[in-house]
């Protein structure tokens, strides 16, 4: 099922993909998570890289534990993030989408791009912020659900 083009980048407009970030970005040159975070993107675009099905994988093994009940199907949707590594910096105030709290561990923001793929066809491409938790030592993030 093919969702109109709206309907998708709606979808990371909800998980905070695009969220405005109060604040001056500032490069972050320290060795305490910004490896780990780039990394997660690195493993995220090589899950994609192998297919739909590779990367729903990813994100459901890589989803934070405090929100694993928010794993959304992409629908065979493949994402393709290119952070910019000198935007990296911590968010501890952060909270998800209807949520209460802070997730546990250190959350960082960085300013992507985002690439939408169906198949072979590139349907979407976006700028915007994305949030990589480091919580004992793992990085998790929080997976994009398309709109209805």
């Amino acid at each position: 099922m093919r969702r109109p083009l709206w309907a998708v980048l709606a979808a990371f407009c909800a998980a905070g993909c695009t969220t405005a970030v109060p604040g001056t970005p500032v490069a972050v040159k320290r060795a305490d998570g910004s490896e780990v975070v780039l990394s997660y993107f690195t493993a995220l675009n090589d899950a994609g890289e192998q297919g739909a099905d590779k990367q729903a994988e990813f994100l459901r093994r890589t989803q934070h534990p405090d929100f694993d009940d928010r794993v959304c199907d992409l629908d065979g949707l493949v994402l393709s993030m290119a952070p910019v590594a000198d935007t990296l910096r911590p968010d501890p105030q952060w909270k998800p989408e209807k949520s209460a709290d802070v997730p546990r561990g250190e959350t960082f923001v960085i300013a992507v791009t985002v690439t939408i793929r169906q198949g072979t066809t590139t349907i979407g491409e976006q700028i915007g912020s994305q949030r990589v938790v480091l919580l004992d030592g793992e990085a998790y993030g929080f997976t994009p659900c398309p709109a209805s």
